[in-house]
């Protein structure tokens, strides 16, 4: 019989080395061996269940966003949803979201419908890997960030900011590739940052470092055991892309709803405050993204894009209206969640633009 050690399997089965270790000392591992200081383990070793799964209600809860993104569409799902196809239209069997960011419509979605195929992508690598691994490897995501919300909530607030610069500094680190890390944990930093960090946002440097601040929440929750669970539950069978909006063309046909969300055009010169990658989404990349849409409405597929509304800013700005000129386009009331002046967050109008009646 052939035997690996606990960081083999651990990597195998995409939980930590610590998990593994104690899985063997409490007999959970058949075969196991603990020699010279170190497990060894079956290379054919099974992976034993894990008890928060089993017979546990809660594993089928709704899954929710499981980070805070700017532009999220929590307040909009309403309206968003009364254009879902899926129940009005029997052809609609598949389901696209490009520009997936936290994820409120593909859950929305993902909890009402079973689509027989799914497709989310974002440019936004950091993102992607972090819903990779909570698909792939949730266990042992959920066993590291269990261990981190524990230390960081016992420490006071010196601690507390301490320990996010260095995380903050091994996530940059991991993220430029300049050390290896297991499958999960650059995930798990992801989450943490985005717990702690101040407003719960992504933003990047010119260099590409995740660079905002700690926070000042009191007791952050860092670790969503069940929504985790409940997220991995629902990602399985979905096809999950680090790319540009572009390469979902292959996957959409007229079976096919799609909704985009890019990066909203800002209404005013100071408001593109926050860069979720080193590119920026300019006034050249909207238009491209709108003959794109053309192009899947001549294949027969149903979309709805939401943006802002250039018109809360200057009621001459026809922008989207000129752009969008062949879809229909549909202003609602929504909340700007997101601004450094706590003044200019509030009711505004934001457009959803879409090539069929809801």
């Amino acid at each position: 019989m052939a035997f690996v050690s606990a960081k083999d399997i651990a990597t195998k089965w995409g939980i930590s080395q610590r998990k593994v270790a104690t899985l063997c000392s409490e007999n959970r591992i058949e075969g196991a061996t603990f020699v010279a200081n170190a497990w060894i383990i079956p290379e054919n070793a099974l992976k034993p269940m894990d008890a928060r799964k089993k017979d546990n209600p809660k594993n089928n809860l709704d899954a929710k966003p499981f980070l805070k993104w700017a532009g999220g569409k929590g307040q909009l799902l309403k309206e968003i949803s009364a254009y879902y196809p899926f129940e009005k239209d029997k052809t609609i069997t598949k389901y696209a979201e490009p520009f997936v960011g936290g994820g409120a419509v593909l859950f929305d979605v993902l909890n009402k419908f079973s689509p027989d195929e799914v497709y989310i992508s974002d440019i936004n690598k950091d993102l992607i890997d972090t819903y990779i691994a909570i698909r792939d490897n949730v266990d042992g995501l959920i066993e590291e960030l269990e261990a981190v919300e524990k230390a960081y909530l016992s420490f006071d607030k010196a601690l507390r900011a301490d320990s996010y610069r260095q995380k903050r500094d091994r996530f940059n680190a991991l993220k430029h590739g300049y050390e290896p890390y297991s499958p999960f944990e650059k995930a798990a930093l992801l989450i943490f940052l985005n717990r702690t960090c101040f407003n719960g946002l992504y933003r990047v440097n010119k260099k590409g470092d995740f660079n905002v601040p700690v926070g000042s929440y009191k007791n952050p929750q860092i670790c969503n055991k069940e929504n985790l669970l409940a997220v991995s539950k629902k990602l399985k069978n979905v096809k999950i892309v680090c790319g540009d909006y572009k390469e979902s063309a292959d996957f959409v046909d007229d079976k096919t709803f799609v909704y985009f969300d890019p990066p909203y055009r800002p209404l005013t010169p100071t408001a593109n405050f926050t860069s979720y990658t080193e590119e920026l989404f300019d006034d050249k990349n909207q238009l491209e993204l709108a003959r794109f849409v053309q192009e899947l409405d001549n294949k027969g597929a149903k979309i709805v894009v939401s943006n802002s509304d250039p018109k809360n800013a200057n009621k001459d700005d026809d922008f989207f209206d000129k752009a969008y000129s062949k879809q229909n386009i549909k202003r609602v009331s929504a909340t700007r969640m997101i601004n450094r002046n706590s003044d200019a967050r509030g009711k505004i109008s934001e457009l959803l633009i879409s090539n069929f009646n809801n």
